[in-house]
């Protein structure tokens, strides 16, 4: 049996309630972006390029390129900084905080919003399964999609991080672009001397280097 099916048609999810993850006004979310490199961010840009192999819930179309759909990976919760590390890192182990100057932000949404709940009951209600959350990331992309296309109330994923057990990780469509605030919470470089033993400390618990 494959642990995660295709998606079924957009038509059948949608006969599939969701189960919705509402995240209220004033929630802090974390995340890691790249100042540098092959797609340079903002802390509260989206990235409209996609998609890319290394993203798991990019929900842009199928050829690479520049699309009118955009995408935010975040944290949230007490560990949010660690999932934030284990999640952007995860394909060399490697904190390194000077290639494409990496900074750590924090803001707070200024809107409620509403996620699908990947961690519960749904998943398998709509014929995938708890693997969506870490199975192939090209099989998950479309999963994306068909969410997307399914259910146009909700402004993206609420998921379990499978590189920090089960934290929770976000993903945010353009839907959500007004929750956003204009001033972020936090914003410093990784490299920042205040950062480097915490950042330390978090690599070492995931089994991760630094440098």
């Amino acid at each position: 049996m494959v642990k995660l099916p295709e998606p079924p048609p957009v038509a059948a999810l949608r006969g599939v309630g969701p189960s919705v993850a509402t995240l209220r006004a004033g929630t802090r979310l974390w995340r890691i972006y790249f100042r540098g490199g092959s797609f340079p961010a903002g802390w509260n840009r989206l990235r409209y390029y996609g998609p890319i192999s290394s993203a798991r819930f990019d929900h842009h179309l199928d050829s690479p390129g520049v699309h009118d759909r955009g995408i935010l990976y975040a944290a949230t919760g007490n560990d949010a900084i660690a999932t934030c590390v284990a999640e952007v890192f995860q394909d060399t182990h490697l904190v390194d905080t000077g290639r494409n100057d990496p900074w750590l932000a924090a803001f707070a949404l200024v809107e409620d919003i509403a996620l699908l709940d990947l961690g519960g009951k749904w998943p398998t209600e709509a014929g995938a399964s708890a693997n969506i959350n870490s199975g192939p990331r090209p099989r998950c992309r479309r999963w994306s999609r068909a969410i997307y296309a399914a259910y146009p109330g909700l402004v993206g994923l609420y998921y379990a991080s499978s590189m920090n057990a089960n934290q929770p990780a976000i993903a945010l469509y353009e839907r959500a672009s007004k929750a956003l605030p204009s001033v972020p919470v936090f914003n410093r470089s990784l490299s920042d001397a205040p950062l480097l033993i915490p950042l330390k400390n978090i690599a070492t618990g995931l089994g991760y280097d630094l440098i």
